[in-house]
């Protein structure tokens, strides 16, 4: 793409230079108007859409170029205690994450934390939303901040755009729309190699530490998650060979349990990672004592009892003296019989068969006790055979590792270059009409 004939200064720092043809105009001049949305009474929401409701949005809604789905619903006969804004218009958050853009697809309203503008006949609703993309940062920098950031009405009006003549604004868009569509693509392509690698290394893992890669015989087990093992290994409880237990939390409101506090105080996000070597938080020797709580020795294995999302069952290898909190146990092992990273890889990869059992507990978002693990049953091999074990998953998890890394990298590439696509064209930065 080569850059227009002549440029001039546009006077806005953000803006820079722009095409000598295009104009600098503020959002006042470019909209019918910008109206901060409103929330009705709780009564006037309903579960699924019905003939005559709208979709209600929220800034989490503004995911996508487009908003469609919406997290709440206006009944039919609600509609007037709510603005309704046309399909075309654009939802700008103007509250806590502001700048973040999307542009209605259907007629919809929203909550007051999204203002909403209406371009005029001569401004693309298209071109206008990927030029708020460009400027997210500059739009963020006007917002007011006290607690959180907040851009109100008037601020959004003020706001400067540079506008080519229509035509050329559909020009953009259109290439944009085929450059970004192809940019996603990639990205889209790229995130499910993510899941697919992902998937392949819990596969390895499972399949060495079950024993399933080792050309030997083999032998039933009557346990539905490991249902053969090698004819040498043995199927054990946990409980058997290993201390179990959990933690708590001191009160936070107790300024002498955490006030100058150096000895490790652990949380279930770490989990998130393969070996833990520093604390959460630190607590105080009297929240030691006062609160009861595990001093629980390196080497020992931390499992997640409770959690949202994927964290529920995970499992990582303590390094450091540490203490936790309820939401995590403690298994420390018997060392002359279990070597901690084979027991490591061996939960990680049975967390399918955790999740299993935490969501035998009955309630809505499942949980593990010290007692199912304690009763929970895991191979155990010849010490020597675990180690190697261990050793041989490292290495080939560490690759596999390596290429989810890459592919994250690779992903973050074509982020930035969908952005700066929408950057240079909307700024005039190169001439996209052909």
């Amino acid at each position: 793409m080569k850059p227009y004939a002549s440029y001039k200064p546009s006077g806005v720092a953000w803006l820079g230079d722009v095409p000598s043809h295009w104009r600098v105009i503020p959002i006042r001049y470019l909209s019918r108007g910008v109206k901060t949305g409103g929330t009705p009474s709780q009564e006037a929401f309903i579960d699924e859409m019905s003939e005559g409701a709208i979709p209600s949005y929220a800034p989490a809604d503004l995911q996508n170029f487009y908003l469609t789905d919406s997290s709440r619903i206006v009944a039919t006969e609600f509609n007037s205690d709510v603005d309704i804004f046309d399909a075309g218009t654009i939802a700008l958050v103007g509250i806590g994450d502001v700048g973040r853009v999307a542009m209605l697809s259907v007629e919809g309203t929203g909550n007051q934390q999204l203002n909403f503008i209406r371009p005029v006949e001569s401004v693309l609703s298209k071109y206008l939303t990927y030029a708020f993309m460009a400027g997210q940062e500059f739009v963020r920098s006007r917002a007011n901040v006290t607690l959180i950031p907040i851009l109100n009405q008037e601020s959004t009006k003020r706001l400067p755009f540079v506008i080519p003549d229509l035509d050329e604004q559909q020009a953009i868009a259109n290439y944009l729309d085929a450059e970004t569509a192809r940019i996603d693509n990639l990205i889209r392509e790229k995130e499910e190699l993510i899941g697919l690698l992902r998937e392949w290394r819990q596969s390895v893992i499972a399949e060495h530490t079950s024993g399933a890669a080792r050309s030997q015989d083999k032998k039933a087990t009557g346990n539905i998650h490991m249902p053969t093992i090698p004819s040498d290994w043995r199927m054990v409880r946990l409980g058997k060979y290993a201390r179990i237990g959990n933690g708590s939390t001191p009160l936070k409101d107790n300024a002498r349990y955490w006030e100058g506090g150096i000895f490790p105080w652990l949380n279930s996000s770490v989990v998130n990672r393969d070996t833990v070597d520093e604390g959460s938080e630190y607590v105080t020797d009297i929240a030691l004592s006062a609160c009861h709580l595990p001093i629980v020795e390196p080497g020992s294995l931390l499992v997640a009892l409770t959690g949202q999302g994927k964290t529920r069952g995970q499992v990582t290898v303590l390094c450091i003296q540490a203490t936790i909190n309820q939401h995590l146990a403690y298994v420390a092992l018997d060392k002359s019989c279990f070597d901690s990273a084979y027991l490591f890889w061996t939960l990680t990869g049975m967390y399918a068969a955790l999740r299993m059992v935490s969501d035998g507990q009955g309630g809505t978002k499942g949980a593990l006790t010290c007692d199912d693990l304690a009763r929970f049953q895991v191979p155990m091999p010849p010490l020597a055979v675990q180690r190697e074990i261990a050793s041989t998953v490292a290495n080939e998890a560490a690759r596999i590792d390596d290429l989810i890394t890459h592919t994250q990298e690779e992903i973050t590439l074509l982020k930035e270059l969908r952005a700066a696509t929408i950057a240079d064209a909307v700024l005039g930065r190169v001439d996209v009409r052909g």
